[in-house]
């Protein structure tokens, strides 16, 4: 099975690696692939660059074989839509079973998605829950895809949707955008190859 873990990595932190290594594990993944967003669909592109964004999410997978970084969001123009990226990937994995990871509040939201109901066609979608994090009510469209097995995801290649506990690490990219725009440390937030990057290229300055 392939992953596919997205985000605008603004900048990308141990919360998103700490989840990225959980699940790899929990779903045995022949890999992870990190997916960074050019320009979300509900707002507006973030203000450091994608060329940054996209270096310090390398900078950061480096060491971990497991994990990739897939640039097809960053090398499209406009919004950048979940459902062309995974009909994309679809067509170069053909028959390989494949799991697109989202948080809860994520999952909260999918009903605003571009053609959100589509995305089954093309992938299984676990929902990455945390505990003070609480899922909404499933419609009858969610419970009748709704597995208990992780294991019976890697007996089709899409369409099934379940609910995987991870760890909670109370780290936000929001929270140290603003620790580094008050010239606070983030050390032991994100690794020290990201910080000495945002350092060295004064991002998030105030």
């Amino acid at each position: 099975m392939i992953g596919i873990y997205g985000g605008t990595f603004d900048p990308v932190h141990y919360g998103h690696l700490r989840t990225g290594l959980e699940v790899s594990d929990i779903f045995a993944l022949q890999e992870l692939r990190f997916l960074p967003c050019a320009q979300p669909a509900h707002r507006a592109e973030p203000e450091v660059s994608r060329a940054a964004r996209l270096q310090m999410l390398q900078l950061a997978i480096a060491n971990y074989p497991q994990f990739s970084c897939d640039t097809r969001e960053l090398e499209r123009t406009g919004p950048s839509y979940m459902l062309d990226t995974l009909v994309s990937i679809r067509a170069e994995i053909a028959a390989t079973p494949l799991i697109l990871f989202i948080g809860t509040d994520a999952f909260n939201a999918l009903t605003s998605w571009y053609r959100w109901q589509a995305l089954f066609e093309y992938a299984h979608i676990v929902v990455m829950t945390r505990p003070n994090f609480k899922a909404d009510p499933l419609t009858d469209f969610y419970r009748e895809r709704q597995v208990d097995d992780w294991q019976s995801l890697k007996s089709c290649t899409s369409g099934k949707i379940y609910f995987q506990n991870v760890t909670q690490l109370d780290i936000s990219a929001t929270f140290i955008r603003q620790t580094i725009a008050e010239q606070k440390s983030a050390r032991f937030l994100l690794p020290e190859s990201v910080i000495n990057y945002i350092q060295v290229n004064k991002l998030y300055q105030a």
